[in-house]
């Protein structure tokens, strides 16, 4: 699986960016840096004057990657998504047993992210951090139903509908898959939060992971 892994070049919306920033070193560059700040700093403070100066490049040529640091907030929820996304395909692949592939799913969904050595400009681990604090940014906008229209957040979705898919396999007869699925996937990141920063209103622990919690709900809700 990591071999194929490795070989797969991750689509984003062309829509996000003014040019690829994969096509380039100093794209590659902005999109390595802005990671490393973002997570430094938070996405508020953030702005391509500061990575400018991180990157040693002036402000003007960060616009001719990204019309603004909101699309490249999406475009790196896109890109890690997608990488979830053929993380999560490849390693249900094998699973014939509905349970079994469930919770393979939700454990992809929901686990705490180490770097991928085989992406060398894009730290996951770090990334990850920056979906658990950041990602609900990226639609609580006004702009949200014209950018969904757009496909901005086609990933997110698909990952969402593959696992009603499978949850739909382990009990046909449950009537709130779609509500699952997505509470399990943007749930994870919350608990996260919670575990990270308020450990007083969550389970969560460094004992007790997201995971453990939504594999726990999954047997009890879908219990026929």
């Amino acid at each position: 699986m990591e071999q194929i892994l490795s070989n797969i070049k991750i689509q984003i919306n062309e829509r996000l960016y003014v040019k690829d920033p994969e096509t380039s070193t100093l794209g590659k560059k902005i999109i390595q840096e802005s990671i490393l700040l973002i997570d430094s700093i938070g996405f508020e403070e953030f702005t391509f004057k500061k990575l400018g100066e991180k990157i040693g490049s002036n402000e003007s040529s960060i616009y001719r990657y990204f019309e603004n640091k909101h699309k490249l907030l999406v475009y790196l929820s896109s890109w890690y998504w997608s990488w979830i996304e053929y993380r999560l395909v490849f390693a249900i692949s094998n699973y014939s047993d509905s349970w079994e592939k469930l919770k393979k799913a939700v454990s992809i969904v929901a686990e705490k992210v180490e770097d991928d050595q085989k992406t060398l400009h894009i730290n996951e681990s770090i990334l990850n951090k920056i979906i658990i604090a950041e990602f609900t940014k990226t639609f609580h906008t006004k702009e949200v139903d014209q950018e969904n229209k757009e496909g901005f957040y086609f990933i997110y979705i698909r990952i969402i509908n593959r696992l009603t898919t499978i949850i739909k396999e382990v009990n046909p007869d449950y009537l709130y898959a779609k509500s699952l699925a997505s509470s399990i996937v943007e749930g994870a990141l919350h608990q996260h939060f919670l575990k990270d920063h308020m450990q007083s209103i969550t389970d969560c622990s460094l004992i007790i992971s997201p995971t453990d919690f939504y594999f726990n709900l999954i047997e009890n809700v879908l219990k026929k």
